[in-house]
């Protein structure tokens, strides 16, 4: 399934935002991945990762495990849990799987892996409302 036309400008996954991180996502199974890079852009302060550039790359693994599988869904609620520091250039990867789904909500979970020493970053669980 290709990107929706008016999410060009997605600031996780647009293309056509110049300012976004542009990442793509697929199926693997039953786990939505991608994989990112953060840049000295991204950083928050020394030379770490900025918080809430880490919870948007998991809020949209989560949201494309049900994109690719042709749902439109928006995130109700979100938890993180960041489990340590995650250094400007240092590529993670990132998994999205579907827990459970219950008539218009899903519930998802995201985790974000360092690919130099496979440490757990981030770890999310978000309760997403499927559109009607």
């Amino acid at each position: 399934m290709s990107l929706r036309p008016d999410a060009n400008h997605c600031f996780v996954c647009g293309p056509g935002n110049p300012i976004g991180l542009q990442l793509s996502f697929h199926l693997d199974g039953e786990i939505c991945r991608s994989e990112f890079t953060p840049q000295q852009n991204h950083c928050g302060y020394d030379g770490v990762t900025h918080g809430g550039i880490i919870f948007s790359a998991l809020d949209d693994v989560m949201a494309n495990w049900l994109f690719l599988k042709g749902i439109r869904a928006y995130t109700a609620k979100c938890d993180i849990r960041y489990k340590g520091p995650l250094p400007v250039g240092t590529t993670v990867n990132l998994e999205g799987i579907c827990v459970k789904e219950k008539a218009r909500l899903a519930l998802l979970k995201g985790k974000m892996f360092r690919q130099d020493n496979g440490e757990l970053v981030a770890e999310t669980e978000a309760s997403f409302m499927k559109a009607q």
